[in-house]
């Protein structure tokens, strides 16, 4: 029998589970890595969608945008409250979409959620809610509707407020309306939402109600659909001002001084 060959030199290598233990360390990492990146991209894609809600809700951006430091909205605005604030907005997408899926197709617009100066607004069509010349919600989908959204309402944050806006064509009310014109029409229509949303729980000093009559279309009223878009209401979601006066506020108030001289 030949001689047993001597044992070899070498250093001895990690055990093969350690290197596989390593990999399978190292890919996790990667994974969750993957997934901060995302989540901070969808924050921001909402923020952008919406408006984002920084100086903890003090501005909300959008429509005509204010630049703001990124360094100022992480101070100002803590994370918690703009997850929150993104997760409700969510939800009041959610019930859009599905909403819209009970309508029937082809009867007219559908319910929107889109920025706006300073905010954002939910547009409700006034088929939906209404019959013509009328002010009484008697659509049960309408009504379990905005009682959904006066719950999500009540988990936004205390400062951001709503301004329920009525909105009709340029028709006037027919004969069996009992408003004589589309100014009292609409601001019936706007206080019959306010007070649903009031029963849904919302705090009525969150709120106001105004009608516009035909005078801000979102269409032209020579077309049928265009009337049809334009009768509406709307909730218009806004934060407060701050104890500081805006610079209209300064403004006004010192040509009201010069006036007083």
């Amino acid at each position: 029998m030949g001689k047993k060959a001597k044992p070899c030199d070498c250093e001895k290598c990690l055990p093969a589970w350690l290197a596989a233990f390593g990999d399978l360390m190292s890919l996790l990492l990667c994974f969750f890595v993957l997934l901060l990146s995302m989540s901070s991209m969808d924050a921001k894609k909402i923020s952008e969608a919406i408006g984002s809600l920084a100086g903890a809700m003090s501005v909300l951006e959008g429509g005509t945008k204010t630049e703001i430091s990124k360094q100022r909205i992480l101070e100002s605005t803590p994370i918690e409250s703009r997850e929150e604030s993104s997760e409700q907005v969510n939800r009041i997408k959610q019930a859009i979409a599905e909403m819209n899926e009970m309508m029937e197709k082809g009867k007219g617009p559908a319910v929107t959620l889109s920025e706006a100066e300073q905010g954002f607004v939910l547009r409700l069509p006034a088929n939906l809610l209404f019959k013509s010349g009328q002010a009484k919600i008697d659509n049960e989908d309408a009504l379990l509707f905005l009682k959904r959204i006066a719950l999500l309402v009540q988990e936004l944050p205390n400062n951001l407020e709503v301004s329920v806006r009525g909105h009709t064509d340029n028709s006037v009310p027919g004969k069996n309306s009992p408003y004589t014109d589309n100014w009292e029409l609409s601001a019936a229509r706007a206080i019959a939402v306010l007070k649903e949303l009031m029963l849904g729980g919302v705090k009525p000093d969150r709120m106001h109600a105004a009608g516009f009559a035909q005078y801000r279309p979102e269409a032209s009223n020579a077309t049928l659909k265009g009337r049809e878009k334009n009768r509406r209401v709307e909730l218009y979601f806004y934060a407060k001002e701050n104890d500081k006066k805006s610079e209209l506020q300064k403004s006004v108030l010192d040509k009201a001084k010069a006036l007083n001289k």
